[in-house]
């Protein structure tokens, strides 16, 4: 069932227990955790919350391009102002805005993180890993002049193959084509937020949660691989890193048998997989990301 929360923000919730936030990556919706939230519902009340412009929540309207904090903002407004300890996960872009909902917005009340490689982009710059920050910021570019031009097409198949791998789009059905291709001028604003940002990996890590698992997938694409890694180098020592095998950055969607699991043990303390944690890994140059 879908709802409408304070601001107008839409989310579907299931379940019933301690609050489970979910928010969804770029050209996706609140709808890509359907697997997820059928296999939390039973100890949890799981609420997957639309961005900007997704689903039922309207799109940004404002003369000022939203920043990352509005995006977090949105997420807030859909906790109840009386829950204290909640979970938040969050993929991709949607992990770029978890951590800032938790850093900032929710700060101290979100008990568990789970980031599933967020597109926190500007890290990459931070870092010095100029060559994945280059390629993604390639991607947005083109994305940005092909939107420009009119050819949404075009603009869909380059990211929807980038993160999926070449020839996804032209596996997709037509249908499901037409409805990337309407959520194609949501990625603007989503670029613009992620590329840019002064914050450290460093800082962001002191003020995420003490309980904070990272996934990343064996298939990752080089930015988001930088990224993962960079957030490690700095993690607390009861942060977890938890490998996804034969899988690409959307393994919620294409191995959800895989990935749920390892989100369910983390959030309940039933560990499905081995995962590296600061507690047994502590040299930098033994990290296997």
């Amino acid at each position: 069932m879908s709802y409408a929360y304070a601001n107008k923000v839409d989310f579907i919730e299931a379940g019933d227990g301690p609050l489970v936030v979910l928010v969804h990556a770029s050209m996706g919706g609140a709808r890509q955790w359907s697997s997820l939230m059928g296999d939390l519902d039973d100890r949890f009340r799981v609420r997957a919350v639309n961005l900007f412009g997704y689903g039922g929540t309207p799109a940004w309207s404002r003369a000022q391009p939203p920043r990352l904090g509005d995006f977090a903002a949105l997420v807030a407004d859909a906790v109840p102002a009386t829950e204290r300890k909640l979970h938040l996960v969050g993929h991709s872009f949607g992990g770029a805005v978890a951590m800032h909902a938790a850093a900032r917005q929710l700060r101290g009340r979100v008990e568990r993180l789970v980031l599933i490689e967020p597109s926190l982009f500007c890290l990459l710059e931070q870092t010095g890993r100029r060559a994945a920050f280059r390629e993604i910021s390639s991607l947005a570019r083109v994305t940005r002049e092909c939107m420009a031009a009119g050819a949404v097409h075009e603009a869909a198949e380059l990211f929807i193959d980038y993160w999926s791998g070449p020839g996804s789009w032209a596996e997709l059905p037509e249908g499901k084509k037409a409805a990337l291709i309407e959520l194609i001028p949501r990625l603007a604003p989503e670029w613009d937020v992620v590329l840019s940002g002064t914050t450290s990996a460093a800082e962001w890590v002191a003020l995420l949660p003490h309980r904070t698992l990272l996934i990343l997938s064996a298939q990752a694409r080089r930015p988001s691989h930088g990224i993962v890694q960079a957030l490690w180098r700095h993690a607390g020592p009861d942060w977890e890193l938890t490998n996804i095998p034969q899988a690409g950055h959307m393994a919620p969607l294409t191995h959800p048998h895989v990935v749920d699991p390892v989100v369910r043990g983390f959030l309940t303390d039933v560990p499905i997989v081995p995962a590296w944690s600061k507690r047994t890994e502590r040299i930098a140059d033994r990290i296997y990301v």
